[in-house]
């Protein structure tokens, strides 16, 4: 077997993926190659999540501006066609956070949609 050489480097790099594995359960925060397996599955959850944390929330708003809508008599697509059309353009995050907070206000959105 050859012998290896830059321990400083090795060493290192072992530390960061064991730093990674803090919290973790057993040998996975523990043994190294079980935390570099566990760590780089993470990592991959961790990028696929970010993306999947932006389709969540649209979806979410979308509930909630639909619940606020059909209180005042009307859809969530004719709503957001109706806003469409009369040139309102306000996002679904700022919209959803006013049906909550403030539903006098959406409730006027609503009606100048219409008018």
């Amino acid at each position: 077997m050859p012998r290896t050489k830059n321990n400083v480097a090795s060493k290192q790099r072992r530390k960061k993926i064991l730093g990674l594995a803090r919290g973790y359960w057993g040998a996975r925060s523990k043994v190294y190659t079980v935390a570099k397996h566990h760590v780089e599955k993470g990592l991959q959850h961790a990028y696929r999540d970010r993306k999947a944390k932006k389709r969540t929330f649209r979806r979410l708003w979308i509930v909630r501006i639909n619940a606020a809508a059909r209180m005042n008599g009307t859809t969530y697509s004719k709503l957001i066609d109706a806003m469409t059309k009369k040139g309102v353009d306000i996002n679904r995050k700022i919209l959803a956070s006013i049906a909550v907070e403030n539903p006098n206000t959406f409730s006027e959105i609503v009606k100048f949609s219409f008018n």
